[in-house]
């Protein structure tokens, strides 16, 4: 695969090539243009976007994301420039590499994940969000797997560029849980750590039935199941301390 992080594979990566790829992307490094978000003024420190500049950022995350889970990692940002109706300029001044504009869409779908997961603690209640949840990131793992997958083959440590991501979730789940135990609807002695395991394994799982809808069903029902109180589970209080971290 090719290395997301050299400039001359950028829009090589699934992409048919473009003779004048090299001229952009020397013009995209030159010149007030260039600047981002994460790029520090020595004289006022951070440079914010303007709102105009905040809105098409959004809009070519939001486009990225759709080409990306719809034509797989390998589409070319000129696809999604495309899309945008943006210029190739544009996408480089927000996203200097094709790498950091995967990463701030994965980046995007944790955090939209996360707030999935309060919004199901309000309007469900504690009976239901929980098992919401977990179907909820079952469903979406493949296309998370894939823009990590593809990230960490370009040498990225994506568990860094997702922690803070990753510490909302884990709070959003440590939450979820504690309400379905409080609840008496999952069993007292569930821990987070193995709850994110069982996550884990169930998203392997279904991965190695795909293609067989009916089995991936039976199979979620099965870790369902073991996840919910019954006379047979242990009783007691709920765990007391869980680290938010």
């Amino acid at each position: 695969m090719a290395d997301l992080r050299d400039p001359a594979a950028y829009n090589r990566i699934g992409d048919s090539g473009s003779d004048d790829t090299d001229t952009r992307l020397r013009l995209s490094r030159h010149g007030e243009d260039h600047l981002t978000t994460d790029q520090t003024s020595p004289a006022t420190g951070v440079k914010p976007l303007r709102a105009d500049a905040r809105r098409n950022r959004a809009r070519l995350l939001e486009v990225a994301e759709a080409v990306f889970t719809e034509r797989g990692t390998g589409a070319s940002t000129e696809e999604i420039a495309r899309e945008a109706k943006v210029g190739i300029a544009t996408v480089f001044r927000h996203f200097p590499t094709k790498e950091a504009l995967l990463e701030a869409v994965l980046v995007r779908r944790l955090e939209r994940l996360a707030e999935e997961g309060r919004r199901l603690m309000v309007e469900t209640g504690p009976t239901h969000a929980l098992f919401a949840f977990f179907d909820l990131v079952l469903d979406q793992s493949p296309v998370k797997n894939a823009f990590a997958a593809a990230l960490a083959d370009a040498g990225v440590d994506v568990r860094a560029a997702t922690s803070e991501a990753g510490r909302a979730l884990r709070e959003v789940l440590t939450a979820l849980l504690d309400g379905a135990q409080q609840a008496g609807v999952v069993r007292r002695d569930l821990e987070v750590p193995e709850l994110t395991a069982i996550l884990v394994g169930t998203c392997r799982m279904l991965e190695h039935l795909d293609g067989h809808p009916e089995s991936a069903k039976r199979a979620r029902a099965v870790v369902r199941d073991g996840l919910k109180a019954c006379a047979g589970s242990p009783e007691g209080p709920v765990p007391q301390g869980r680290a938010h971290s």
